[in-house]
Protein backbone atom coordinates (compact mmCIF):
# COMPACT_ATOMS: atom_id res chain seq x y z
CA UNK A 1 0.00 0.00 0.00
CA UNK A 2 0.86 3.55 -0.91
CA UNK A 3 -0.14 6.50 0.95
CA UNK A 4 0.74 10.57 0.83
CA UNK A 5 -0.86 13.15 2.42
CA UNK A 6 -0.51 16.28 3.80
CA UNK A 7 -2.37 19.62 4.62
CA UNK A 8 -5.39 19.61 2.09
CA UNK A 9 -4.62 16.42 0.17
CA UNK A 10 -4.23 12.65 0.46
CA UNK A 11 -3.38 10.15 -1.72
CA UNK A 12 -3.34 5.97 -1.25
CA UNK A 13 -3.17 3.49 -3.76
CA UNK A 14 -4.08 0.09 -2.18
CA UNK A 15 -4.08 -2.99 -4.96
CA UNK A 16 -5.98 -5.37 -2.16
CA UNK A 17 -8.70 -3.04 -3.19
CA UNK A 18 -9.93 -4.59 -6.25
CA UNK A 19 -12.39 -2.43 -7.50
CA UNK A 20 -11.21 1.25 -6.52
CA UNK A 21 -7.66 0.71 -5.26
CA UNK A 22 -7.11 4.55 -5.67
CA UNK A 23 -8.15 7.39 -3.43
CA UNK A 24 -7.56 10.89 -3.95
CA UNK A 25 -8.80 13.50 -1.35
CA UNK A 26 -8.51 16.92 -0.63
CA UNK A 27 -9.58 19.64 2.30
CA UNK A 28 -13.23 18.22 2.60
CA UNK A 29 -13.32 15.78 0.21
CA UNK A 30 -12.42 11.63 -1.05
CA UNK A 31 -13.37 9.63 -3.93
CA UNK A 32 -11.86 6.25 -4.74
CA UNK A 33 -10.73 5.54 -8.48
CA UNK A 34 -10.62 2.73 -10.42
CA UNK A 35 -6.77 1.69 -11.92
CA UNK A 36 -7.45 2.70 -14.69
CA UNK A 37 -9.48 6.01 -13.80
CA UNK A 38 -5.89 6.82 -11.94
CA UNK A 39 -3.53 6.20 -14.66
CA UNK A 40 -5.76 8.83 -16.76
CA UNK A 41 -5.48 10.97 -14.14
CA UNK A 42 -1.78 10.57 -13.38
CA UNK A 43 -0.26 10.98 -17.03
CA UNK A 44 -3.43 14.18 -17.62
CA UNK A 45 -1.55 15.96 -14.33
CA UNK A 46 1.54 15.58 -15.76
CA UNK A 47 0.91 16.61 -19.24
CA UNK A 48 -1.29 20.19 -17.49
CA UNK A 49 1.80 20.59 -15.57
CA UNK A 50 4.32 20.18 -18.01
CA UNK A 51 2.17 22.46 -20.11
CA UNK A 52 2.10 25.14 -17.10
CA UNK A 53 6.20 24.83 -16.76
CA UNK A 54 6.51 25.38 -20.16
CA UNK A 55 4.04 28.87 -20.25
CA UNK A 56 6.03 30.24 -16.81
CA UNK A 57 8.92 32.13 -18.18
CA UNK A 58 6.27 34.07 -20.86
CA UNK A 59 4.10 35.35 -17.89
CA UNK A 60 4.53 38.32 -15.82
CA UNK A 61 4.65 38.12 -12.18
CA UNK A 62 1.21 39.32 -11.23
CA UNK A 63 -0.09 37.41 -14.40
CA UNK A 64 -2.78 34.36 -14.10
CA UNK A 65 -3.62 32.09 -16.04
CA UNK A 66 -6.49 29.27 -16.41
CA UNK A 67 -5.22 26.20 -18.00
CA UNK A 68 -7.59 23.31 -19.27
CA UNK A 69 -7.25 19.53 -20.28
CA UNK A 70 -10.18 16.87 -21.52
CA UNK A 71 -8.80 13.80 -22.04
CA UNK A 72 -10.69 10.24 -22.58
CA UNK A 73 -11.40 7.72 -19.91
CA UNK A 74 -11.02 3.83 -21.00
CA UNK A 75 -14.88 3.39 -20.32
CA UNK A 76 -15.46 6.03 -22.64
CA UNK A 77 -16.00 8.85 -20.49
CA UNK A 78 -13.89 11.78 -19.95
CA UNK A 79 -11.65 13.92 -17.78
CA UNK A 80 -11.38 17.24 -17.29
CA UNK A 81 -8.47 18.74 -15.53
CA UNK A 82 -8.25 22.61 -15.02
CA UNK A 83 -5.49 24.05 -13.83
CA UNK A 84 -5.78 28.05 -12.25
CA UNK A 85 -3.13 30.24 -10.52
CA UNK A 86 0.15 32.16 -11.30
CA UNK A 87 3.82 31.44 -12.06
CA UNK A 88 4.55 29.92 -8.88
CA UNK A 89 1.21 28.64 -7.10
CA UNK A 90 -1.48 27.50 -8.65
CA UNK A 91 -4.69 25.17 -7.98
CA UNK A 92 -5.84 21.91 -9.43
CA UNK A 93 -9.13 20.34 -10.36
CA UNK A 94 -10.83 17.83 -11.97
CA UNK A 95 -14.54 16.74 -12.99
CA UNK A 96 -14.76 13.40 -14.51
CA UNK A 97 -17.77 12.24 -16.66
CA UNK A 98 -17.77 8.46 -17.08
CA UNK A 99 -20.39 6.90 -19.01
CA UNK A 100 -23.78 6.77 -18.44
CA UNK A 101 -24.66 4.72 -15.33
CA UNK A 102 -21.47 5.14 -14.01
CA UNK A 103 -20.57 7.58 -10.59
CA UNK A 104 -19.42 10.85 -11.90
CA UNK A 105 -16.77 12.35 -9.71
CA UNK A 106 -15.54 16.57 -8.98
CA UNK A 107 -12.82 17.72 -7.08
CA UNK A 108 -10.26 20.96 -6.64
CA UNK A 109 -6.86 20.44 -4.67
CA UNK A 110 -6.26 24.65 -3.08
CA UNK A 111 -3.31 26.36 -4.05
CA UNK A 112 -1.32 25.36 -0.76
CA UNK A 113 -1.41 21.69 -1.32
CA UNK A 114 -1.66 21.43 -5.12
CA UNK A 115 2.34 20.93 -5.80
CA UNK A 116 2.19 18.30 -3.02
CA UNK A 117 -0.33 16.10 -4.35
CA UNK A 118 1.31 16.67 -7.61
CA UNK A 119 4.43 15.46 -7.04
CA UNK A 120 2.85 12.41 -5.01
CA UNK A 121 0.81 11.39 -7.87
CA UNK A 122 3.75 11.70 -10.07
CA UNK A 123 5.85 9.39 -8.02
CA UNK A 124 3.13 7.00 -7.35
CA UNK A 125 3.62 3.59 -9.02
CA UNK A 126 0.00 2.43 -10.33
CA UNK A 127 0.15 -1.16 -11.74
CA UNK A 128 -2.51 -3.70 -11.83
CA UNK A 129 -0.37 -7.22 -10.56
CA UNK A 130 -1.58 -10.53 -11.55
CA UNK A 131 -2.61 -13.41 -8.93
CA UNK A 132 -2.63 -16.90 -8.77
CA UNK A 133 -6.73 -16.60 -9.42
CA UNK A 134 -8.00 -16.85 -12.73
CA UNK A 135 -8.99 -13.68 -14.02
CA UNK A 136 -8.17 -11.78 -10.96
CA UNK A 137 -5.96 -8.37 -11.19
CA UNK A 138 -5.18 -5.62 -8.33
CA UNK A 139 -4.88 -7.92 -5.57
CA UNK A 140 -1.28 -8.19 -4.05
CA UNK A 141 1.61 -5.28 -4.03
Amino acid sequence: MQVGEGEGWRLAFNPLRQRFPVLVGGRHWAAELSLAEAQVLQGAVAKLVQHHAGLVDQLMAEEALTLELETPLADGGQLLLTLEGDRSQWSLGFVMTPEPGVRGLEGHWEAGATAAFVAALAVLRLASVETDEPGATNKHP
